[in-house]
């Protein structure tokens, strides 16, 4: 018998002597990720794989205030048959679920736009009912019924230290347990970054109950692995950007915890620097650390984990453990037991490279590689895993820049010359999360397969106050200090970062300041600099030739020793080939499901198409944002590429069994609910990312009234 076959059959038999999730428990859509578990899991059945083929669009609501680069990547949140979400412009709305017609929107009248995943939800009686949500740097509690803002705190508070200046807010929705609204925050990434700590705030005064250090105080545990005794007062980031999952019957709250600032040299942060880049396990009344695991020790990479640690139960040695699954940049999985955090299968020390660190630099001379589970991308560049799929000429170029490139390792140090980060930046898994069927251990996750390079390069000096300085010269340190990181050398765009050449025709002034004061989407506001530091800034971008010849009198700023690194980045760039493809090999873009309870890949499939390879017959695989959702229907949901398209899949063999055009990319996690009877399927088309055209809409598919 074929094994893919034989395999397929086990899993089935398995599935049909297991106990089925009760629907109460994920038959709705009731908090982001569809459960405090945060598993994508839908229990409900009505669309499945004999109909899935019928869905048709039922309704499209239009936020009407989208723009050219706006984007929505909200998984939004159905109650008693409202679907709440928020717009690209971060007004809170309610919706009919089953029309799609508005109830209300609450505007906070923002300026500072900041990436938005969704909201959370509180409910005491039927008059208290609270939504929250992250405009700026402020946390909001709005009234769900009157769509009326109850409180707001400032998301700079209770940090222990003065970060005013600073930019902390939060991308991914906190997580309600009792009458606690648990945050985490995305903060800079550069040096000069606030830290990352973990709190808990009263639902209903916005008082703080607990707060988590994620690098340690004096007498804290993981103290002693910061070198540097007084790293708590300087370093930042250590932060939960991707948000958590809850085991709400044990009262234990699951926290990924991304990277130590900087991101790629840490000098000034020597030791493993616990708790940065750990799956930690917390008491949510308290916020006591249970346990923690590291994932990556003294990571100047930026290999944060890209979503919450999903609790799951899978069977191991003949019995039923009780486990949590972290998916990762590296492409690795980690399955660990849930009460101790100790791996279920093997997770080996391995040996990585340390010379050609960069002076001043101390590597972790050992790195854990999980080997009992399979990896899910390639982790390795080579000449013969280049993209020949372009002309000679192109493949010769690659071969050239690869060949100048430092490569071999996922624990390759950065370097000058520029290193190859494969899987790149934003991951083989990403923040869209993980997919994981509880009736029949099956995880599924999409990974992105783009190599990025990270070239280092010695920091400009700060500006000073010096009459041989013009403000042209001034504004060029600025930007190589603030935005070279982003926004590449030149002024060029990186990665997923724009250009900044020629917006002095889409910016005045005026407008250029009111964005790098109060920031926007990804891009953090520069409250650190003085008035004519930004006068200095916007001559230099803004390409005012009068502005630049003029002297610079700005006081100088005073920077904590900490901040002043030797080292900086040329920013976040992707390896393409010049037509801008990526220079390695499809598949650029794939969905798996894993078998967490054997430890194999049950399918694996390529994920999107780029239209031009397509018609060659040719399956490419896009890059992809947002995550899968599985039902017990027998079906896989996801959107997330970059061809406009949300597809559905065989959750047992991977059979693309329907696919829908979307008015734009669906860079989001769909929602799975009942209402009215019927079955929903919504996504946020809100584009924006990859260089795609924006949207302003949430789509919503079911099976026709007739069906």
């Amino acid at each position: 018998m074929n094994a893919c076959r034989f395999s397929f059959l086990l899993l089935l038999l398995a599935a049909c002597h297991s106990e089925a999730p009760k629907p109460a428990a994920y038959g709705g859509w009731r908090t982001y990720g569809g459960s405090k578990d945060n598993i994508h899991y839908s229990a409900l059945s009505q669309v499945d794989t004999s109909n899935v083929a019928q869905l048709e669009k039922v309704w499209e609501y239009h936020t009407l205030d989208g723009d050219s680069i706006s984007q929505i990547q909200v998984n939004s949140i159905v109650i008693d048959s409202i679907l709440y979400g928020v717009t690209p412009k971060l007004k809170l709305f309610a919706l009919n679920a089953v029309t799609g017609e508005p109830k209300w929107v609450y505007d906070p009248a923002a300026t500072a736009i900041n990436a938005c995943r969704g909201v959370a939800y509180y409910k005491s009686s039927d008059t208290d009912q609270r939504l929250f949500y992250t405009v700026g740097s402020f946390l909001y509690c709005v009234d769900a019924v009157k769509g009326v803002m109850i409180w707001k705190i400032d998301l700079h508070n209770d940090l222990g230290r003065d970060v005013k200046d600073l930019f902390v807010t939060s991308t991914t929705p906190g997580m309600v347990y009792k009458d606690m609204i648990i945050i985490g925050c995305r903060v800079a990434e550069e040096a000069a970054a606030a830290p990352g700590h973990i709190r808990a705030y009263d639902v209903h005064t916005g008082k703080l109950r607990w707060i988590f250090h994620t690098i340690p105080y004096p007498g804290e545990a993981g103290y002693e692995s910061w070198k540097d005794t007084a790293a708590y007062k300087h370093i930042g980031g250590a932060n939960s950007w991707s948000g958590f999952s809850l085991d709400e019957e044990k009262g234990v709250l699951f926290a990924p915890v991304g990277s130590a600032s900087f991101d790629f040299y840490g000098g000034k942060r020597l030791g493993d620097g616990l708790f940065a880049n750990c799956m930690l396990a917390l008491d949510a009344n308290t916020g006591r650390r249970i346990w923690h695991f590291q994932t990556v020790h003294h990571d100047i990479w930026d290999r944060d984990p890209p979503t919450p640690p999903v609790p799951v139960t899978v069977q191991k040695d003949g019995a039923s453990v009780e486990a949590v699954v972290q998916t990762t940049k590296t492409g690795f999985i980690f399955l660990l037991d849930r009460k101790t955090g100790k791996p279920l299968y093997p997770v080996e020390e391995r040996p990585v490279p340390t010379s050609g660190a960069l002076p001043g630099e101390e590597l972790s001379p050992t790195q854990p590689y999980s080997v009992g589970l399979p990896v899910f991308a390639r982790q390795s560049l080579t000449e013969a895993g280049l993209n020949h799929l372009v002309p000679d000429t192109s493949v010769s170029e690659i071969e050239r820049r690869l060949a100048g490139y430092k490569t071999g390792s996922l624990f390759t140090p950065p370097s000058k010359e520029g290193t190859v980060i494969f899987p790149g930046f934003d991951g083989a898994a990403e923040w869209g999360g993980p997919a994981f069927d509880p009736k029949t251990g099956l995880l599924y996750v999409n990974a992105n397969e783009m190599p990025w390079i990270l070239t280092m390069v010695d920091a400009a000096a700060a500006p000073k106050t010096d009459r041989s300085m013009t403000v042209g010269q001034a504004g060029k340190a600025l930007y190589a200090n603030n935005c070279m990181a982003c926004h590449g050398e030149g002024r060029k765009g990186a990665g997923n970062y724009p250009s900044l050449i020629g917006v002095k025709k889409k910016y005045t002034t005026d407008q250029f300041m009111s964005l790098i004061s109060s920031g926007r989407r990804m891009m953090p506001a520069f409250k650190q600099l003085s008035q004519g530091e930004k006068d200095a800034l916007a001559a230099f971008i803004l390409e005012q030739e009068a502005q630049q010849k003029k002297v610079f009198t700005a006081a100088p700023k005073v920077v904590d020793p900490y901040y002043q690194l030797p080292y900086g980045s040329t920013g976040y760039h992707k390896f393409l080939t010049k037509e801008g493809y990526p220079a390695v090999a499809p598949p650029w873009g794939t969905l798996t499901a894993i078998d967490l309870n054997k430890g194999v890949i049950v399918w694996k499939d390529t994920l999107g198409d780029y239209q031009e390879f397509k018609e060659r017959g040719i399956h490419t695989g896009t890059e992809n944002y947002g995550g899968p959702v599985v039902t017990a229907g027998g079906l896989v949901f996801i959107a997330a590429t970059s061809d406009s398209k949300i597809r559905a899949f065989n959750k047992w063999t991977g059979r693309l069994l329907w696919e829908a055009d979307l008015p734009a990319c669906g860079f989001a996690t769909p929602s799975v609910y009942e209402a009215g009877g019927r079955q929903f399927l919504v996504i946020a088309c809100g584009g924006g990312k990859l260089k795609k055209k924006s949207g302003d809409s949430y789509v919503a598919f079911a099976l026709g009234l007739k069906q």
